[in-house]
């Protein structure tokens, strides 16, 4: 269960990778504008101010997410990432830190850009930290003998679940599309207690507390902050620092 309030306790460092996105769309009048994985729509309210002219669509699995998209004015939708098909006038894509929780989305962006009408922009960012130590302790810790049953449905994200820049080009390229790819690791600057539990807690966490109890769920963190404060020292200021690094695409369809 995704919590919109855990979520926008770091909106800060998490919209930021969304800008450095959006500004390489270089769409002028957009027929639509689509949101993919809108959140709680605090960034999809920049979509609309920047293309005021465009028919704005917005989708979300969660229905917390929705729910707090719509408090924001937002006509967001309940829906799977991998059951939406664009209309024909959809010029603009934006997919913000969704992809990566979708295992056969190398097949869905090529289906996407089949679909999308000629000139259309599609611009996604993913996490690439997943071999990071924090979700490396993560990963170790749900394969303890502990929590190995309890948590055996849960996907935990592996590094394998995201191509690097390279690797998302020539797939795009090779379906005839103009492609704009790069990577970005982000040095985040945390602080208060366990800043680091408190980050992944917000989005890596999330499959772990949608199986276990809350008795076991507040347990699991108990013993995951120890790991990430040995991994995530705190500095003597109070900082400390999260590296992150993120994959961005930024493409185009043919004609």
């Amino acid at each position: 269960m995704w919590d919109p309030k855990q979520y926008l306790a770091f909106d800060d460092h998490r919209a930021r990778p969304f800008f450095d996105l959006i500004d390489r769309v270089r769409a002028d009048r957009p027929r639509r504008v689509v949101d993919l994985g809108c959140g709680p729509g605090n960034l999809t309210e920049t979509l609309a101010d920047r293309w005021p002219g465009a028919e704005l669509e917005a989708t979300d699995s969660s229905p917390e997410m929705v729910a707090a998209a719509r408090e924001r004015g937002i006509d967001a939708e309940l829906e799977d990432v991998r059951d939406w098909r664009p209309a024909a006038d959809t010029d603009v894509v934006v997919a913000n830190a969704v992809l990566q929780w979708v295992p056969d989305h190398q097949e869905l962006l090529a289906k996407w850009v089949r679909e999308l009408p000629a000139g259309a922009w599609l611009a996604f960012q993913v996490p690439g930290n997943f071999d990071a130590p924090s979700h490396r302790a993560i990963r170790a810790l749900a394969a303890a003998d502990r929590w190995r049953t309890d948590l055996a449905s849960a996907q935990l994200l592996e590094p394998r679940a995201i191509l690097d820049p390279a690797g998302y080009a020539q797939l795009l390229t090779a379906a005839g599309c103009v492609v704009d790819a790069w990577e970005t690791t982000y040095l985040q600057r945390l602080t208060g207690p366990d800043p680091v539990l408190e980050w992944v807690t917000g989005t890596a966490l999330t499959p772990v507390r949608d199986v276990l109890e809350d008795a076991d769920w507040t347990e699991f963190r108990a013993e995951l902050a120890p790991l990430l404060r040995a991994e995530y020292p705190r500095q003597p200021d109070g900082t400390t620092w999260l590296p992150f690094r993120r994959v961005f695409v930024v493409t185009r369809t043919a004609g």
